[in-house]
């Protein structure tokens, strides 16, 4: 019997695996029948070969052949080439064999004679010699003597289970272990296939991928083992060597004159049989390309044929049809882009045309040149070897100072290496000099950026001494109470001297500049307030700010600033979100909210110019009340303090070219407050007012600026209910007192904490919330709660609670911590509850309102009929 191991191809998606099975041809059905192992009693699979092709490719690797059948391809591996050719051979006779004695065929009587044509344009000249002669039997790999061998191993236990066939591995497993005498009776044999039942096709193992038939493997069919064919192939054979004109035997080589003539009549004979391979393997590929289209028409119309209904049929043909229709557009298509190469390929060809004509006239003035060099040469040399002439002559003494002025150059050329050596050797001593110098330099800065540090610390604790003084001891003299005046007022008294000389770096200049009036972007650093007790705490404050600047100098200010620098051009990320809610530097803000802008924004162009001049011309309603609020706007800055401020007119115009621009808002109160702040920090009208639309238009929810500011109501309420799962003991302690915080907060996000944090933390809050909107806000008022809510509980008068919160959030210093608190400690926080929260309440407070509006209405109503 033919039988053996063969590695089998599975492939279950992605994944493809090679498990040993164990394969019998079974003679009465021309099938391949396969196992797990040897001993199982039902197969897992079979492979029918009567309408099989087979096909072995050099690029698969070594031992590995194809079995195409016409919905299936299979891929097996043997052992070694040897084994491979053995059983290509054995099925290719046997299948054969088996189509002989059935009297069927696997192919129609075109693709026989295709076939037997193809082996004999392929069949050796020798008529003796075999096309392929036939293999040995590798007896360790096939035959039943494989069956007592172990198999193969695979690099898993469960690798070689058929998980497809449940039903098929139990039988075989307690075959395996029971024994076939129990069973199956004593007279089963395990090689029997008597009474097997055939498997369905689709009981094979793994799901095999499914292609077109090849025709390969039938063109490699060996049909010399089969008694009836072998000579219908030798008489081809020999028709085809008495048609070729060359001698039939080596009488006729014999009758040559000499052995030299015997070998020319070799080397034609060679050289004409090459050129006859040549043109049969052209012939080899049409048919394979004929036999190809035969086979496509063959399943096309099985596919018809098998059809049940004319309504099947006729969607074949349409199908057929539309192939066609596609294939002729392609065609066309085709086509056009072959006459558009030929136009490139012109064009090409007159480029390298003229190229050739400017290569041809390079190379000619080359030549000339050349001329040219040859004839000054020669010129040259005539007169170098001409004594006669007089001026060419090169006198001794000539030549001597020569010498003479060549032997000072060298000399100085030694003086200047010298020199040279020395002043490099100052330039490095120098070097390390200064190197030293500003390491010193940086050492000193930094301590006595610490020192100040501390000498605010301390006069903050000296201003807090003085303060719990004046207020612990009422009774006090008055002239210790006098005293204790003097020395707040003392300290109370700003020192606006520039300490820092020369050029220093951005980084040491901000850190040990003495404290100033004012910031860089023109806010107060300590508030005038009228009440005395205000100012002893702004001040106190103002301390403790900048000593926790100075103190985050180094550690945290100058790898954030060093991070900025390394980034070139900005785009959306975790690591630029990370940076922009620590904190824009200063020299890098102006960028980043320029490009923020953009993103959101589509800038019309000469759209901001086209509203000035429409405000110029047609006055809007609401200019009488941006009016109003521009002496209001920023107080506590010097941009805006005054009438005569240079950004008061900016900021007049922006105002009125929105109002121009949104009619809908026009202007509302707050407004001024952003475009404020906005104008600050871009410094450009045009670019202020596009900020000042992404805010309003982008980044807040719709009707959060109308005239009913339903929105921000809406958002009061929502950050009463954050309030409450966040801070539910300051929330209980704000109900215990009656406390409405909407009463403080409404104002926190309609402008968004603009005069409500000190100008650097405001800044910080305002970089998150241009990149990533109204959530900030939410985070950052929830933050300034918890900041400071021990100092809100131990408060137990209402009256106090709400003059604290009047100025709380004046008194948090520490920005790093604010911001860790709002994007750490607050989370998780998601947009998607917060959408739904203020679809929630909207529609509670839109019934609120249409209540509200039908209690007013019917109140007119009553009114109106009590009137005589």
């Amino acid at each position: 019997k033919l039988c053996g191991y063969l590695n089998k191809l599975g492939i279950k998606g992605p994944i493809k695996t090679w498990k040993s099975r164990w394969f019998i041809y079974d003679e009465n059905k021309c099938h391949l029948l396969y196992y797990r192992t040897a001993q199982d009693i039902n197969p897992l699979g079979s492979i029918e070969l009567s309408s099989a092709s087979f096909d072995c490719k050099m690029e698969n690797g070594e031992g590995i052949f194809e079995i195409r059948t016409p919905s299936r391809v299979f891929t097996l591996k043997a052992i070694s080439k040897q084994a491979m050719m053995y059983w290509l051979q054995q099925l290719q006779m046997r299948r054969w064999e088996f189509c002989n004695t059935k009297s069927r065929f696997p192919w129609n009587a075109v693709l026989l004679i295709c076939v037997c044509i193809l082996f004999c344009f392929y069949v050796d000249v020798v008529e003796n010699e075999d096309f392929l002669p036939l293999v040995k039997t590798p007896t360790e790999a096939v035959g039943l003597k494989a069956a007592s061998l172990p198999a193969p191993q695979t690099s898993t236990a469960l690798q070689n289970i058929s998980l497809k066939h449940p039903w098929t591995e139990i039988q075989n497993t307690v075959f395996s272990i029971c024994g076939s005498k129990q069973l199956w009776g004593n007279n089963e044999n395990v090689f029997s296939f008597d009474e097997f039942q055939e498997h369905p096709a689709n009981l094979d193992e793994e799901q095999e991928v499914e292609v077109e038939s090849g025709c390969s493997g039938d063109f490699k069919e060996r049909t010399l083992e089969d008694g009836r064919m072998e000579p219908r192939l030798n008489w081809i054979r020999k028709a085809r060597w008495k048609n070729s004109g060359f001698p039939d035997s080596h009488e006729e080589l014999s009758r040559e004159r000499n052995p030299m003539d015997k070998v020319s009549v070799l080397q034609q004979q060679i050289l004409t049989l090459t050129e006859e391979v040549k043109s049969q393997k052209e012939l080899v590929k049409l048919l394979h390309k004929a036999l190809e289209a035969a086979q496509q028409e063959k399943r096309v119309s099985s596919m018809y044929l098998t059809a049940a209904e004319d309504k099947d049929r006729l969607e074949l043909v349409r199908h057929k049809v539309r192939q066609i229709a596609d294939l002729t557009s392609r065609l066309e298509a085709l086509e056009q882009e072959k006459k558009e190469l030929e136009q490139i390929l012109t064009l090409r060809d007159s480029h390298i045309q003229e190229l050739k004509e400017h290569v041809q006239l390079l190379m000619e003035k080359n030549h000339a040149k050349q001329e040219v060099i040859m004839a000054l040469t020669e010129q040259m040399a005539r007169e170098l070897s001409d004594p006669l002439q007089e001026d060419n002559t090169v006198t001794a003494e000539t030549l001597y100072k020569q010498q003479e002025e060549i032997e000072h150059l060298k000399d100085d050329i030694d003086a200047y290496k010298t020199q040279n050596q020395f002043l490099n050797s100052e330039i490095h001593q120098v070097t390390r000099l200064w190197t030293s110098v500003a390491e010193n330099e940086k050492a000193l800065l930094m301590k006595c950026a610490c020192l100040q540090a501390r000498n605010c610390q301390m006069e903050s604790k000296y201003l807090t001494v003085l303060r719990k003084l004046q207020e612990a001891v009422p009774g006090l003299p008055s002239s210790h109470a006098e005293l204790v005046k003097n020395l707040i007022q003392e300290a109370l008294q700003w020192d606006v001297k520039e300490e820092a000389e020369g050029t220093l770096s951005f980084e040491l200049t901000t850190a040990l500049c003495s404290s100033s009036e004012y910031d860089e972007y023109g806010f107060m650093t300590v508030p005038d307030y009228e009440i005395e007790d205000w100012k002893l705490l702004a001040k106190i404050q103002a301390l403790e700010i900048k000593s926790n600047k100075l103190r985050s100098q180094e550690v945290v200010e100058k790898p954030l600033r060093d991070r900025w620098n390394s980034i070139g051009e900005l785009t959306v990320s975790a690591e630029l979100k990370s940076l922009i809610r620590s904190g824009i530097p200063v020299e890098h803000r102006q960028r980043v909210w320029r490009w923020i802008v953009s993103r959101h924004c589509s800038h019309l162009p000469d759209h901001y110019q086209r509203l000035l001049q429409q405000s110029k011309s047609t006055e809007h309603p609401a200019s009488r009340q941006i009016e109003l609020d521009l002496p209001r706007t920023l107080t506590n800055n010097k941009h805006f303090s005054s009438p005569t401020s240079q950004l008061i007119p900016k900021l007049r115009r922006v105002l009125v070219a929105f109002s121009w621009h949104n009619p809908a808002i026009g202007y509302c109160q707050g407004l001024n407050r952003l475009a404020a702040v906005a104008l600050l920090v871009l410094e450009d009208e045009e670019s202020a007012f596009w900020c000042l639309v992404h805010i309003v238009e982008n980044l807040m929810p719709p009707d959060y600026y109308s005239d009913t500011l339903i929105t921000s109501q809406v958002d009061q309420r929502v950050f009463k209910d954050f309030l409450s799962e966040k801070l539910p003991r300051l929330m209980a302690h704000f109900e215990q007192y009656q406390i409405d915080v909407s009463l403080i907060t409404f104002n926190w996000f309609l402008v968004a904490f603009v005069d409500s944090l000190v100008s650097d933390i405001l800044l910080r809050v305002w970089d998150a919330f241009l990149y990533e909107g109204t959530k900030v806000i939410f985070r950052y008022a929830l933050a300034i709660f918890k900041y400071n809510e021990e100092e809100i509980l131990r408060i137990h008068d209402s009256v106090e609670i709400y003059q604290y919160l009047r100025f709380f959030t004046r008194m948090i210093m520490d920005g790093r911590k604010l911001m860790n608190i709002a994007f750490n400690d607050l989370n998780p926080f998601p947009m998607k509850l917060l959408r739904n929260r203020r679809s929630m309440h909207r529609e509670e407070l839109e019934a609120e309102l249409c209540e509200l509006e039908e209690i007013k209405a019917a109140y007119v109503k009553e009114r109106a009929e009590q009137r005589p």
